[in-house]
């Protein structure tokens, strides 16, 4: 039909405008799926003028599938504007009626046809018509008409079959089943007590969360908040199942060595592991694990798909929160036949719905299998005139209880305070882009170490030895923290994602100058230059500002005399040369006043380079101050000097 046959028909046949009505709206809502070209974006759905009523009518009568005859002569009123979205339109059974509402019939006593079964991912809802069964139906969350079949669908959830259940649908076997799964799951999470062959010892909480992977068969979404062990959970799963190989791990670039580090750490050495660069796939090495970042996925999926992973690990899953995005994209297809994933993210997702639909699906694609109706019920939608707005959040509390009930854990610090310290270090290795000028310095420091006995301190310093030493050692730091500032901030950015404030240290003022540059006003600064009245004002706008989001500090300036406690983590970006300039850092935080009863204290080391020998040396001496405080400072710098200097040349 032409436009114009289109508007004739739509203007003067019910059938033709209710079936217009519905596939507008339709494609207003499901854009993508409607859609002929990319160019008639802006040509699906209702005008303006028009979105409030005609939206009414569409979900009036997918709800009940009912208008009034005064609803149907407005609608063909005000229809036929939109007949070139409308060619190739097929005509639809309507019910129209003077006045809604008839004689309700007794729904106590439910037909023998009424059942609910299964159609695809979603629950089948058929009964014989009664306006008090139609209406409790209707109640259900996101339940949908369809007017060709004459039945009802509603997302298949436990929450929706024990209504059906209560009003006396009987549930076909498909459905029972599904069912008795969900219910067995929820009884089945049992403490596990023992892993054999881990490395650590697991907190309690720890063990409840890979007691709950274990009952979701390894699919579930684990959303502790940050600095709660969700690594540690994860690879404890894997170590229940060492037969489930190969397993790829996704993460963002900047924690590909600290997931090395991680496994290393807790399971067993029969683990080989790959880390995977760059996006031109080579040949894969019989690894165990496999561990990838998100950015140059695309490029090696089909190689990773020719392994057959057995698990998925997503870890800061909110990377893909974007479904039109390469990167989530290329997950999906990952994902795809992959009998377990465990997707790990710390990000809040009731106060960001929307972000979080990629995520959940990923899990298991039967709870919210169509995006439309989880964006209507979660996500606040509201039309602007142009479009749908999902960016808000609506019905947390049961989007949340939905989760909960069948693949989320999620535990807060407040939740869990009892199983930890009232301090956390932790070490996050970092990749640096300069390896190669690294090199060269610390084969320059290799062949300037030959020259002297540096058993013999005493001419060793006669001959000027340890200025020059600290000078070479210097260089290697700055180094070390040019080859990893950008991997650093994007860790800041991940942190933030998560979390409320941050206090970060550092030793260089191109470090500090590097920082403030790139988080602008929502970063303050206190080193050297910031004294008096200025350092007070920094300190205040990170105490009392909420769009102040970073503290960034030198580590001998702010280590001291200022109170932090608006954060509850410490970063340091560089390193000091005493256990005693971190504590006090650290201490910033971790005072009187504190909200939080557990502060956390992440090291972003860089890999292969000094840092790494300086960070095992003040963890020494940290812990002989720990048990002889002898009040010997002052002559930490030079101890650890030496020490570091003898370390590296019996490393040579």
């Amino acid at each position: 039909m032409t436009a114009t046959e289109v508007r004739n028909k739509v203007t003067t046949d019910d059938r033709y405008a209710v079936a217009a009505l519905i596939k507008v709206y339709q494609g207003q809502t499901e854009g993508e799926k409607y859609r002929r070209s990319t160019e008639e974006l802006n040509m699906i759905g209702f005008n303006g003028a028009d979105a409030g009523l005609l939206t009414s009518f569409a979900e009036q009568y997918l709800e009940k599938g009912v208008l009034t005859h005064k609803q149907m002569v407005l609608l063909k009123n005000k229809i036929g504007k939109y007949s070139r979205q409308l060619i190739g339109i097929e005509p639809m059974d309507v019910n129209v009626v003077n006045v809604p509402g008839a004689p309700k019939a007794d729904p106590e006593k439910p037909k023998a046809n009424n059942i609910v079964s299964l159609e695809g991912n979603v629950l089948k809802i058929s009964f014989a018509f009664t306006y008090e069964i139609k209406d409790r139906v209707a109640s259900l969350p996101d339940r949908r008409y369809n007017p060709t079949g004459k039945y009802w669908t509603a997302p298949l959830d436990f929450d929706n079959i024990e209504k059906l259940t209560s009003w006396g649908f009987e549930l076909a076997p498909e459905v029972k089943a599904w069912k008795d799964k969900m219910e067995r799951m929820e009884k089945e999470t049992e403490e596990i007590v023992t892993i054999p062959g881990l490395k650590r010892d697991l907190f309690p909480f720890q063990k409840k969360g890979v007691s709950f992977i274990e009952s979701r068969d390894g699919n579930a979404l684990l959303a502790d908040e940050m600095g709660l062990g969700k690594t540690a959970q994860a690879l404890a799963y894997l170590q229940l199942h060492p037969k489930k190989r190969p397993v790829v791990v996704v993460c963002p670039a900047t924690l590909k060595y600290n997931w090395e580090n991680e496994i290393n750490m807790w399971t067993t050495s029969n683990n080989k592991v790959e880390i995977l660069s760059g996006s031109s796939p080579y040949k894969l090495s019989k690894a165990d694990i496999f561990i990838i970042n998100y950015d140059v996925l695309k490029g090696w999926v089909d190689t990773l798909k020719k392994r057959n992973p057995q698990v998925i690990i997503l870890d800061e899953a909110h990377y893909v929160k974007n479904p039109k995005a390469g990167r989530t994209k290329a997950v999906k297809s990952l994902c795809k036949k992959v009998p377990h994933k465990i997707v790990i993210t710390g990000t809040p997702i009731v106060n960001r719905p929307i972000e979080a639909y990629t995520m959940i699906n990923l899990v298991n694609d039967t709870l919210f299998p169509k995006f439309t109706k989880y964006a209507f019920r979660y996500c606040d939608a509201k039309h602007n005139g142009f479009g749908w707005d999902f960016t808000g959040a609506s019905n947390t509390m049961e989007l949340h209880n939905k989760l909960t009930k069948t693949i989320m854990i999620r535990r807060l610090k407040a939740d869990v305070l009892k199983d930890l310290p009232e301090k956390m270090r932790i070490v996050v290795p970092m990749d640096i882009s300069n390896m190669h000028d690294y090199k060269m310095a610390s084969g320059e420091l290799s062949d300037w170490l030959d020259e002297f006995d540096f058993e013999d301190q005493q001419t060793a310093n006669k001959k000027n030895a340890g200025t020059e030493a600290l000078a070479r050692i210097e260089h290697l730091k700055q180094l070390s923290i040019e080859g990893k500032i950008n991997g650093c901030i994007s860790w800041i950015e991940d942190y933030l994602e998560q979390n409320d404030k941050i206090v970060v240290f550092t030793t260089h003022t191109k470090t500090i100058d590097t920082l403030m540059s790139h988080f602008g006003d929502m970063a303050v600064r206190v080193d050297g230059s910031v004294v008096g009245e200025k350092r007070q004002k920094a300190v205040d706008e990170f105490q009392n500002n909420d769009n102040v989001k970073v503290f960034v500090g030198n580590l001998k300036a702010a280590g001291v005399g200022i109170t932090l406690t608006k954060a509850n983590a410490t970063c340091f970006l560089e390193l000091g040369w005493t256990p005693g300039d971190h504590d006090q850092a650290e201490d910033r935080v971790h005072r009187i006043g504190q909200e939080a009863d557990c502060v956390t204290a992440y090291y972003l080391v860089a890999k292969d380079t000094i840092e790494e020998e300086i960070c095992q040396l003040l963890d020494k001496k940290r812990a002989v101050l720990a048990s002889v405080l002898d009040g010997k400072e002052a002559v930490e710098d030079e101890a650890l000097l030496w020490e570091l200097l003898r370390v590296l040349k019996e490393g040579k």
